[in-house]
C-alpha cells in the first residue's frame, strides 16, 4: 500500500502547473460553498432564535385542543413539583408559565381587541428580555396590579404610564374578566403584530382576572442549543401524561420552516452549480492525467503490472487532487468564518427596514459545525469516485501493444 501512494502522489506532482489548477479549482468551490452554507446556517439559527425567544420558545406544554382552540376552557394545572423537574432537565435554560386569553380593552372611546398574557415576571425575562424592552414606567412584579402595554398599542388607544384601562372579555368556563387596571409600563417590540396586540400582567393578577386560579394554557422552554432539541423534548414528554401536549419550535411555526426549507433550496442549487464545476476540473484533469500516459500505462502492464494495481493508483491521485481542494479550502475558510461568528454583516437601507418589520435585527450571522464540513469531503470524494471511472474503462481496455506503438 504504502508503494501505490508513493508512486500516485510522485505522478501528480510530474506536471505540478496541471496539479495546482486542478487543486484550485476544489479550493475556490469548497471555501466559496464553505461560506455560504455558515451565512446560510448561522441565518436560519438566528431567525429561529429570535422568534422563539420572542414567545413561543424551542418546545411548549400545554393542554390538549389548547394550541388549535386557544380557549381558557383548554387551560391545564402542573403541580410545582412537576414544574421543578422540568428546569431540572439538562439543556434546559427557561421553563415560563403563561395564562394567554383575548380581552376588549378601551380608554376613553377607543376601545381594540388585544391578547393579554399574564406571565411570570422574572422567568419571562429570562426568556424574552422582556424588561429590556421597557421604554417607560416600571417592569412587573409577581404582586403587580398594573400592565404592561405594547407601545403600538398605547399610541392607538392615546394612553400612558400612569393611565387606567378597562378590561372586558371572557374568562374560564365562561366567567366574565372585567377590570379597571392601571399602566405601570410600555415596552417596544419590532415585530409589528406584537407592537399593536399585546398587554402583559402578572400571572396571579391574570389568574384571578380570568377565574382561574392555579391554571396556566402553557408552559414554554427554552434550551442551551437547538441541536438538543430532541433529547429534551423525550425528557419533557416523560414527565408528562395523556392530558398533556408537548409541541416544538417547528410545529408551531410552520410559516418559518417552510421559509428555511424554501431559501435552503436555492442554497443547494448554488452549491450544485459550484460541484458542477470541481466535478469538470476533476475530470478534465484525471483525464490529461490517464491520456499522456498511455506508452507509460503499456509499459507497466508489458513488464507484468497487474492492471487492478494500476487503476489503484489512478484512483488515489485522483482522491489526493480532491482532498488537497478540501483541506486547504475549509482551512483558509475558517478565518472567515470565525471573523464574521465575532463580527456578523450589519445590513443597512431597505433590506434593514425589511428585516426590521419582521422582528429580526438587521444582521447576517454565521454558524460553523462539522457537518459542513463533512459535506463537503463526502460530496468532494463522491466526485473523486465517479470522475475515476474514466480511467478505470480506459485501463481495463488499454492494449499493452497499442499503447507502445502509441
Amino acid at each position: 500500500m504504502k508503494l501505490y501512494i508513493q508512486l500516485a502522489w510522485r505522478n501528480l506532482w510530474r506536471n505540478k502547473r496541471r496539479t495546482l489548477i486542478a487543486v484550485s479549482s476544489v479550493f475556490f468551490a469548497v471555501f466559496f460553498s464553505v461560506v455560504m452554507r455558515s451565512m446560510q446556517k448561522g441565518s436560519y439559527d438566528y431567525m429561529i432564535y429570535t422568534s422563539v425567544s420572542t414567545f413561543t420558545g424551542y418546545i411548549q406544554v400545554h393542554g390538549k385542543e389548547f394550541w388549535d382552540k386557544r380557549s381558557l376552557d383548554q387551560s391545564m394545572t402542573i403541580e410545582p413539583s412537576i414544574v421543578q423537574q422540568f428546569r431540572k432537565i439538562p439543556h434546559v435554560t427557561a421553563v415560563v408559565p403563561r395564562l394567554e386569553s383575548f380581552s376588549l380593552i378601551s380608554y376613553g372611546s377607543a376601545t381594540k381587541v388585544a391578547s393579554v398574557v399574564g406571565i411570570d415576571p422574572e422567568h419571562e425575562d429570562q426568556m424574552t428580555n422582556l424588561k429590556s424592552k421597557l421604554t417607560s414606567g416600571t417592569y412587573l412584579a409577581d404582586t403587580s396590579q398594573g400592565i404592561l402595554l405594547a407601545e403600538g398599542l398605547a399610541k392607538v388607544l392615546k394612553v400612558s404610564v400612569g393611565d387606567s384601562i378597562v378590561l372586558y372579555g371572557q374568562g374560564f368556563q365562561g366567567t366574565t374578566a372585567a377590570a379597571l387596571m392601571p399602566v405601570t409600563g410600555v415596552v417596544k417590540f419590532n415585530l409589528p403584530n406584537l407592537n399593536t396586540s399585546l398587554i402583559y400582567i402578572s400571572l396571579p393578577t391574570a389568574q384571578w382576572l380570568f377565574s382561574a386560579p392555579d391554571r396556566i394554557t402553557s408552559l414554554s422552554f427554552m434550551i442551551d442549543n437547538i441541536r438538543h432539541l430532541k433529547s429534551t423534548t423525550r425528557n419533557i414528554s416523560a414527565l408528562t401524561d395523556s392530558r398533556y401536549e408537548v409541541m416544538t419550535w417547528d410545529k408551531m411555526m410552520p410559516e418559518l420552516v417552510q421559509y428555511i426549507e424554501a431559501d435552503n433550496s436555492s442554497g443547494i442549487i448554488m452549491l450544485l452549480i459550484l460541484y458542477v464545476v470541481i466535478g469538470f476540473g476533476i475530470f478534465a484533469t484525471v483525464m490529461m492525467l490517464t491520456n499522456e500516459r498511455i506508452r507509460e500505462y503499456g509499459v507497466l502492464i508489458s513488464v507484468g503490472m497487474k492492471k487492478a494495481r494500476l487503476i489503484f493508483v489512478t484512483i488515489l491521485e485522483t482522491i489526493f487532487i480532491s482532498f488537497m481542494g478540501v483541506i486547504s479550502g475549509s482551512i483558509a475558510s475558517l478565518p472567515i468564518i470565525f471573523y464574521y461568528i465575532k463580527n456578523p454583516i450589519v445590513l443597512t437601507g431597505k433590506t434593514a427596514e425589511v428585516m426590521l418589520s419582521f422582528g429580526f435585527e438587521p444582521i447576517l450571522p454565521f454558524n460553523i459545525s462539522a457537518g459542513m464540513f463533512l459535506e463537503q469531503i463526502y460530496t468532494v470524494l463522491i466526485i473523486a469516485l465517479f470522475s475515476a471511472i474514466y480511467p478505470y474503462v480506459f485501463i481495463r481496455k488499454l492494449k499493452p501493444v497499442k499503447a507502445l506503438r502509441g
